[in-house]
Protein backbone atom coordinates (compact mmCIF):
# COMPACT_ATOMS: atom_id res chain seq x y z
CA UNK A 1 0.00 0.00 0.00
CA UNK A 2 1.30 3.36 -0.90
CA UNK A 3 2.28 5.87 1.71
CA UNK A 4 -1.15 7.79 3.64
CA UNK A 5 -1.27 11.06 2.36
CA UNK A 6 -1.81 13.61 5.48
CA UNK A 7 -4.98 15.74 5.62
CA UNK A 8 -4.66 18.93 7.25
CA UNK A 9 -7.45 20.04 10.33
CA UNK A 10 -8.69 23.72 10.24
CA UNK A 11 -10.52 23.86 13.55
CA UNK A 12 -13.25 26.64 12.94
CA UNK A 13 -15.02 25.97 16.70
CA UNK A 14 -13.91 29.12 17.91
CA UNK A 15 -15.28 31.43 15.23
CA UNK A 16 -17.81 29.38 13.05
CA UNK A 17 -18.95 26.97 16.11
CA UNK A 18 -19.49 30.41 18.31
CA UNK A 19 -21.29 31.92 15.87
CA UNK A 20 -24.44 29.91 17.09
CA UNK A 21 -26.40 31.68 19.50
CA UNK A 22 -25.97 31.17 22.75
CA UNK A 23 -23.03 30.03 22.91
CA UNK A 24 -20.71 32.39 23.16
CA UNK A 25 -17.04 31.84 24.97
CA UNK A 26 -14.97 34.54 27.08
CA UNK A 27 -11.51 34.97 25.96
CA UNK A 28 -10.21 32.28 28.87
CA UNK A 29 -12.69 29.84 27.25
CA UNK A 30 -11.73 30.00 24.26
CA UNK A 31 -7.49 29.85 25.02
CA UNK A 32 -8.76 26.66 27.34
CA UNK A 33 -10.67 25.15 24.34
CA UNK A 34 -7.37 26.48 21.87
CA UNK A 35 -5.09 24.77 23.99
CA UNK A 36 -7.18 21.22 24.05
CA UNK A 37 -7.33 21.68 20.27
CA UNK A 38 -3.80 21.71 20.04
CA UNK A 39 -3.19 18.97 22.54
CA UNK A 40 -5.48 16.84 19.92
CA UNK A 41 -3.12 17.79 17.08
CA UNK A 42 -4.95 19.72 14.57
CA UNK A 43 -3.14 21.49 12.69
CA UNK A 44 -4.73 25.21 12.00
CA UNK A 45 -7.22 27.31 14.91
CA UNK A 46 -8.93 29.71 13.54
CA UNK A 47 -9.49 32.09 16.69
CA UNK A 48 -11.76 34.30 15.42
CA UNK A 49 -12.75 37.54 13.66
CA UNK A 50 -10.84 40.17 14.66
CA UNK A 51 -12.38 42.90 13.69
CA UNK A 52 -15.82 41.94 14.53
CA UNK A 53 -15.64 43.06 18.33
CA UNK A 54 -13.24 43.82 21.27
CA UNK A 55 -13.82 40.50 22.31
CA UNK A 56 -12.98 38.28 19.21
CA UNK A 57 -9.70 40.57 18.77
CA UNK A 58 -8.53 40.15 22.56
CA UNK A 59 -9.09 36.57 21.99
CA UNK A 60 -7.32 35.78 18.76
CA UNK A 61 -4.27 38.20 20.66
CA UNK A 62 -4.74 35.71 23.35
CA UNK A 63 -4.78 32.46 21.77
CA UNK A 64 -1.73 33.40 19.52
CA UNK A 65 0.30 33.93 23.06
CA UNK A 66 -0.84 30.74 24.40
CA UNK A 67 -1.09 28.36 21.92
CA UNK A 68 2.70 27.14 19.40
CA UNK A 69 2.39 24.12 17.52
CA UNK A 70 -0.60 25.20 15.23
CA UNK A 71 -1.10 27.58 12.70
CA UNK A 72 -3.21 29.59 14.26
CA UNK A 73 -5.76 31.95 11.72
CA UNK A 74 -7.95 35.14 12.03
CA UNK A 75 -10.85 35.60 9.46
CA UNK A 76 -11.29 38.75 7.64
CA UNK A 77 -13.06 39.95 4.75
CA UNK A 78 -11.20 40.90 1.87
CA UNK A 79 -11.27 44.71 2.83
CA UNK A 80 -8.18 46.30 4.02
CA UNK A 81 -9.06 47.39 7.59
CA UNK A 82 -10.17 44.04 8.31
CA UNK A 83 -7.00 42.43 7.42
CA UNK A 84 -5.13 45.45 9.43
CA UNK A 85 -6.93 44.17 12.36
CA UNK A 86 -6.19 40.16 12.12
CA UNK A 87 -2.27 41.48 11.27
CA UNK A 88 -1.90 43.49 14.60
CA UNK A 89 -4.21 40.67 16.67
CA UNK A 90 -1.65 37.80 15.54
CA UNK A 91 1.74 39.65 15.76
CA UNK A 92 2.03 36.92 19.17
CA UNK A 93 1.51 34.08 17.24
CA UNK A 94 4.46 31.45 16.41
CA UNK A 95 2.67 30.40 13.22
CA UNK A 96 -0.43 32.68 11.49
CA UNK A 97 -2.46 32.67 8.71
CA UNK A 98 -4.91 35.49 7.24
CA UNK A 99 -8.55 33.76 6.01
CA UNK A 100 -9.80 36.50 3.45
CA UNK A 101 -12.26 36.33 1.17
CA UNK A 102 -15.49 37.22 -0.85
CA UNK A 103 -18.60 36.02 -2.58
CA UNK A 104 -18.39 33.77 -5.59
CA UNK A 105 -21.55 33.07 -6.42
CA UNK A 106 -24.22 35.24 -8.39
CA UNK A 107 -26.16 35.56 -5.70
CA UNK A 108 -24.22 37.30 -3.28
CA UNK A 109 -22.54 39.16 -5.82
CA UNK A 110 -25.90 40.84 -6.87
CA UNK A 111 -28.21 40.59 -3.56
CA UNK A 112 -25.17 40.77 -0.96
CA UNK A 113 -22.73 42.78 -2.96
CA UNK A 114 -24.45 44.59 -5.40
CA UNK A 115 -21.23 44.40 -7.54
CA UNK A 116 -20.51 42.61 -10.84
CA UNK A 117 -18.04 39.88 -11.61
CA UNK A 118 -15.23 42.30 -12.53
CA UNK A 119 -14.98 44.22 -9.64
CA UNK A 120 -15.30 41.30 -7.41
CA UNK A 121 -13.03 39.72 -9.26
CA UNK A 122 -10.24 42.72 -8.77
CA UNK A 123 -11.22 43.16 -5.06
CA UNK A 124 -10.21 39.33 -4.24
CA UNK A 125 -6.90 40.31 -6.36
CA UNK A 126 -6.20 43.25 -4.07
CA UNK A 127 -7.01 42.02 -0.90
CA UNK A 128 -4.75 39.23 -1.33
CA UNK A 129 -1.83 41.66 -2.67
CA UNK A 130 -1.95 43.93 0.53
CA UNK A 131 -2.08 41.08 2.78
CA UNK A 132 1.07 39.77 1.40
CA UNK A 133 2.52 42.68 2.81
CA UNK A 134 1.66 40.86 6.46
CA UNK A 135 1.65 36.79 5.79
CA UNK A 136 3.44 34.67 4.21
CA UNK A 137 0.20 32.11 4.50
CA UNK A 138 -2.99 33.19 3.01
CA UNK A 139 -6.23 31.29 2.79
CA UNK A 140 -8.51 33.13 0.23
CA UNK A 141 -11.95 31.41 0.69
CA UNK A 142 -14.55 32.35 -2.54
CA UNK A 143 -17.56 32.21 0.01
CA UNK A 144 -20.79 30.42 -1.27
CA UNK A 145 -19.03 28.43 -3.83
CA UNK A 146 -21.18 25.39 -3.59
CA UNK A 147 -23.31 27.91 -5.59
CA UNK A 148 -20.67 29.59 -7.59
CA UNK A 149 -20.69 28.82 -11.50
CA UNK A 150 -17.77 26.67 -11.96
CA UNK A 151 -15.77 28.74 -14.40
CA UNK A 152 -15.76 31.87 -12.59
CA UNK A 153 -14.99 30.23 -9.82
CA UNK A 154 -12.14 28.55 -11.40
CA UNK A 155 -10.65 32.17 -12.77
CA UNK A 156 -11.27 33.70 -9.04
CA UNK A 157 -9.33 30.75 -7.61
CA UNK A 158 -6.21 31.22 -10.46
CA UNK A 159 -6.13 34.98 -10.21
CA UNK A 160 -6.22 34.83 -6.21
CA UNK A 161 -2.99 32.11 -6.30
CA UNK A 162 -1.53 34.22 -8.69
CA UNK A 163 -1.72 37.12 -6.21
CA UNK A 164 -0.43 34.66 -3.48
CA UNK A 165 -2.47 32.52 -1.91
CA UNK A 166 -1.44 29.64 -0.82
CA UNK A 167 -5.07 27.90 0.67
CA UNK A 168 -8.02 28.07 -1.42
CA UNK A 169 -10.90 27.44 0.74
CA UNK A 170 -14.28 26.08 -1.27
CA UNK A 171 -17.08 26.59 0.83
CA UNK A 172 -20.17 25.48 0.53
CA UNK A 173 -21.61 28.08 2.72
CA UNK A 174 -25.29 27.25 2.64
CA UNK A 175 -24.89 23.39 2.54
CA UNK A 176 -26.48 23.38 -1.22
CA UNK A 177 -24.20 20.14 -2.52
CA UNK A 178 -24.81 16.79 -3.04
CA UNK A 179 -21.80 14.93 -2.48
CA UNK A 180 -21.06 13.84 -6.47
CA UNK A 181 -22.03 18.08 -6.92
CA UNK A 182 -18.86 19.14 -4.29
CA UNK A 183 -16.45 16.43 -5.32
CA UNK A 184 -17.19 17.46 -8.80
CA UNK A 185 -16.62 21.26 -8.33
CA UNK A 186 -13.54 20.24 -6.47
CA UNK A 187 -12.03 17.76 -9.23
CA UNK A 188 -12.90 20.67 -11.84
CA UNK A 189 -10.51 23.27 -9.98
CA UNK A 190 -7.78 20.78 -10.45
CA UNK A 191 -8.58 20.39 -13.96
CA UNK A 192 -9.04 23.73 -15.16
CA UNK A 193 -7.13 26.16 -12.93
CA UNK A 194 -3.50 25.61 -14.09
CA UNK A 195 -1.68 26.92 -10.73
CA UNK A 196 -3.53 24.97 -8.79
CA UNK A 197 -0.46 22.49 -7.61
CA UNK A 198 0.51 26.00 -5.63
CA UNK A 199 -2.16 26.13 -3.50
CA UNK A 200 -3.54 23.35 -0.48
CA UNK A 201 -7.40 22.87 -1.49
CA UNK A 202 -9.85 23.12 1.22
CA UNK A 203 -13.15 21.65 2.12
CA UNK A 204 -15.55 23.96 4.26
CA UNK A 205 -19.11 22.17 4.26
CA UNK A 206 -22.26 23.14 6.26
CA UNK A 207 -24.86 20.80 7.37
CA UNK A 208 -28.17 22.24 5.96
CA UNK A 209 -28.88 19.08 4.32
CA UNK A 210 -27.17 16.67 6.63
CA UNK A 211 -24.24 16.01 3.88
CA UNK A 212 -21.45 18.26 5.51
CA UNK A 213 -19.12 15.38 6.18
CA UNK A 214 -20.26 13.36 3.01
CA UNK A 215 -19.45 16.45 1.54
CA UNK A 216 -16.09 17.05 2.94
CA UNK A 217 -15.09 13.41 2.19
CA UNK A 218 -15.98 13.86 -1.17
CA UNK A 219 -13.89 16.93 -1.59
CA UNK A 220 -11.06 14.93 0.00
CA UNK A 221 -11.00 11.97 -2.51
CA UNK A 222 -11.03 14.45 -5.33
CA UNK A 223 -8.07 16.12 -4.44
CA UNK A 224 -8.91 18.57 -1.43
CA UNK A 225 -6.12 17.87 1.58
CA UNK A 226 -7.48 20.40 4.29
CA UNK A 227 -10.81 19.79 5.83
CA UNK A 228 -12.29 22.84 8.21
CA UNK A 229 -15.22 21.58 10.62
CA UNK A 230 -16.02 22.06 14.61
CA UNK A 231 -15.63 19.94 17.41
CA UNK A 232 -19.51 18.13 17.73
CA UNK A 233 -20.41 19.44 13.96
CA UNK A 234 -21.89 22.82 15.87
CA UNK A 235 -21.77 26.35 14.20
CA UNK A 236 -24.21 28.24 11.92
CA UNK A 237 -27.74 27.03 11.48
CA UNK A 238 -27.35 23.48 10.85
CA UNK A 239 -23.31 23.43 11.77
CA UNK A 240 -20.49 22.58 10.10
CA UNK A 241 -18.68 19.38 9.38
CA UNK A 242 -18.02 17.57 12.51
CA UNK A 243 -14.07 17.38 12.55
CA UNK A 244 -14.63 14.01 14.42
CA UNK A 245 -16.64 12.48 12.12
CA UNK A 246 -14.21 13.08 9.22
CA UNK A 247 -11.19 11.79 11.81
CA UNK A 248 -12.82 8.84 12.53
CA UNK A 249 -14.34 8.21 8.72
CA UNK A 250 -10.60 8.24 7.19
CA UNK A 251 -9.69 5.70 9.89
CA UNK A 252 -12.45 3.17 9.41
CA UNK A 253 -11.41 3.26 5.84
CA UNK A 254 -7.47 2.71 5.60
CA UNK A 255 -8.04 1.75 2.19
CA UNK A 256 -8.31 6.08 0.99
CA UNK A 257 -4.77 6.28 1.91
CA UNK A 258 -5.31 9.64 3.77
CA UNK A 259 -4.78 10.32 7.49
CA UNK A 260 -4.71 13.32 10.13
CA UNK A 261 -2.13 14.12 12.97
CA UNK A 262 -5.35 13.89 15.46
CA UNK A 263 -5.42 11.98 18.82
CA UNK A 264 -8.02 10.72 18.17
CA UNK A 265 -8.25 9.22 22.53
CA UNK A 266 -8.39 12.50 22.87
CA UNK A 267 -12.21 12.91 21.56
CA UNK A 268 -14.98 12.05 23.80
CA UNK A 269 -13.31 14.19 26.35
CA UNK A 270 -12.89 17.64 24.17
CA UNK A 271 -16.23 16.96 23.03
CA UNK A 272 -17.68 16.93 26.42
CA UNK A 273 -15.80 20.11 27.37
CA UNK A 274 -16.95 22.31 24.50
CA UNK A 275 -20.94 20.93 24.84
CA UNK A 276 -20.38 22.29 28.69
CA UNK A 277 -18.83 25.44 27.97
CA UNK A 278 -21.32 26.42 25.05
CA UNK A 279 -24.41 24.83 26.49
CA UNK A 280 -25.04 23.36 23.37
CA UNK A 281 -26.00 19.48 24.34
CA UNK A 282 -24.94 16.84 21.79
CA UNK A 283 -27.67 14.99 20.41
CA UNK A 284 -27.95 11.18 21.73
CA UNK A 285 -27.61 9.79 18.56
CA UNK A 286 -25.01 12.37 17.14
CA UNK A 287 -21.95 9.84 15.09
CA UNK A 288 -18.79 9.01 17.55
CA UNK A 289 -19.24 11.38 20.23
CA UNK A 290 -23.66 10.76 21.19
CA UNK A 291 -24.66 9.08 24.10
CA UNK A 292 -25.63 6.45 22.09
CA UNK A 293 -23.10 5.77 19.39
CA UNK A 294 -21.71 2.88 21.36
CA UNK A 295 -24.78 1.49 22.98
CA UNK A 296 -26.51 -1.27 22.06
CA UNK A 297 -29.80 -2.09 23.13
CA UNK A 298 -32.13 -4.48 20.97
CA UNK A 299 -31.99 -7.98 21.41
CA UNK A 300 -30.75 -9.14 18.20
CA UNK A 301 -27.79 -6.50 18.18
CA UNK A 302 -26.91 -7.16 21.95
CA UNK A 303 -26.58 -10.78 21.24
CA UNK A 304 -24.66 -10.20 18.45
CA UNK A 305 -22.35 -7.37 20.12
CA UNK A 306 -21.75 -10.02 23.13
CA UNK A 307 -20.79 -13.07 20.52
CA UNK A 308 -18.23 -10.33 18.54
CA UNK A 309 -18.33 -6.45 18.83
CA UNK A 310 -17.26 -6.27 15.03
CA UNK A 311 -20.78 -7.76 13.92
CA UNK A 312 -21.94 -4.40 15.00
CA UNK A 313 -19.07 -2.16 15.84
CA UNK A 314 -17.02 -0.74 13.14
CA UNK A 315 -15.07 1.62 15.39
CA UNK A 316 -13.66 0.53 18.44
CA UNK A 317 -14.78 3.16 21.81
CA UNK A 318 -11.56 3.23 23.31
CA UNK A 319 -9.88 4.84 19.82
CA UNK A 320 -12.35 8.04 21.07
CA UNK A 321 -11.27 8.07 24.38
CA UNK A 322 -13.97 5.68 25.88
CA UNK A 323 -13.84 2.80 28.14
CA UNK A 324 -16.46 0.03 26.98
CA UNK A 325 -19.42 -0.08 24.57
CA UNK A 326 -22.80 -0.10 26.67
CA UNK A 327 -25.64 -2.51 26.67
CA UNK A 328 -28.61 -1.26 27.73
CA UNK A 329 -31.51 -2.69 29.27
CA UNK A 330 -34.86 -2.36 27.90
CA UNK A 331 -37.61 -4.20 26.65
CA UNK A 332 -36.08 -4.75 23.44
CA UNK A 333 -33.33 -6.47 25.15
CA UNK A 334 -32.86 -10.64 25.02
CA UNK A 335 -32.19 -13.19 27.35
CA UNK A 336 -27.91 -12.85 26.30
CA UNK A 337 -28.09 -9.12 27.37
CA UNK A 338 -30.27 -9.97 30.66
CA UNK A 339 -27.55 -12.59 31.52
CA UNK A 340 -24.36 -10.73 30.81
CA UNK A 341 -25.73 -7.77 32.73
CA UNK A 342 -26.18 -10.29 35.93
CA UNK A 343 -22.67 -11.66 35.43
CA UNK A 344 -21.36 -8.24 35.73
CA UNK A 345 -23.12 -7.64 38.77
CA UNK A 346 -21.73 -11.72 40.30
CA UNK A 347 -24.89 -13.35 39.52
CA UNK A 348 -24.97 -16.43 37.81
CA UNK A 349 -28.63 -18.44 37.12
CA UNK A 350 -29.77 -21.66 35.26
CA UNK A 351 -31.35 -21.66 32.72
CA UNK A 352 -34.82 -22.15 34.09
CA UNK A 353 -34.05 -19.43 37.02
CA UNK A 354 -33.05 -16.55 34.32
CA UNK A 355 -36.38 -17.53 32.39
CA UNK A 356 -38.24 -16.41 35.73
CA UNK A 357 -36.19 -13.35 36.10
CA UNK A 358 -36.50 -12.27 32.31
CA UNK A 359 -40.21 -12.64 32.55
CA UNK A 360 -40.24 -9.68 35.66
CA UNK A 361 -37.31 -8.12 33.84
CA UNK A 362 -40.16 -7.85 30.53
CA UNK A 363 -42.61 -6.83 33.03
CA UNK A 364 -40.38 -4.02 34.43
CA UNK A 365 -39.08 -3.05 30.67
CA UNK A 366 -42.74 -1.77 29.85
CA UNK A 367 -43.15 0.13 32.53
CA UNK A 368 -39.77 1.74 32.64
CA UNK A 369 -38.02 2.76 29.10
CA UNK A 370 -34.63 2.27 30.92
CA UNK A 371 -33.47 -0.54 33.16
CA UNK A 372 -30.75 0.08 35.56
CA UNK A 373 -28.32 -2.08 37.77
CA UNK A 374 -30.29 -1.42 41.15
CA UNK A 375 -33.54 -2.88 38.94
CA UNK A 376 -31.80 -5.70 38.28
CA UNK A 377 -30.90 -6.43 41.96
CA UNK A 378 -34.09 -5.68 42.99
CA UNK A 379 -35.62 -8.68 40.65
CA UNK A 380 -32.55 -11.11 41.88
CA UNK A 381 -33.99 -10.31 45.41
CA UNK A 382 -37.77 -10.62 44.87
CA UNK A 383 -37.54 -14.35 43.00
CA UNK A 384 -35.43 -15.50 46.05
CA UNK A 385 -38.11 -14.51 48.19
Amino acid sequence: MSKKEKVYIFDTTLRDGEQVPGCQLNTDEKVEIAIDLEDLGVDIIEAGFPISSPGDFNSVVEISKNVKRPIICALSRALVDDINMAHVSLKNAQRKRLHTGIGASDIHIKHKFNSTREKILDQAVAAVKYARKYFDDIEFYPEDAGRADTDFLALMVEKVINAGATVINIADTTGYNLPEMYGNKIKNLFNKVPNIDKAIVSVHCHNDLGLATANSLSGLQNGARQVEGTINGIGERAGNTSIEEIVMALKAHPNLNLSTDIDTKKIIKLSKKVSKLMNMPVQRNKAIVGANAFAHSSGIHQDGFLKNRDNYEIINPEDVGLDSSSIDLTARSGRAALKHRLSLLGYAFSKIELETIYVKFIELADKKKLLHDEDLTQLVKEKNV
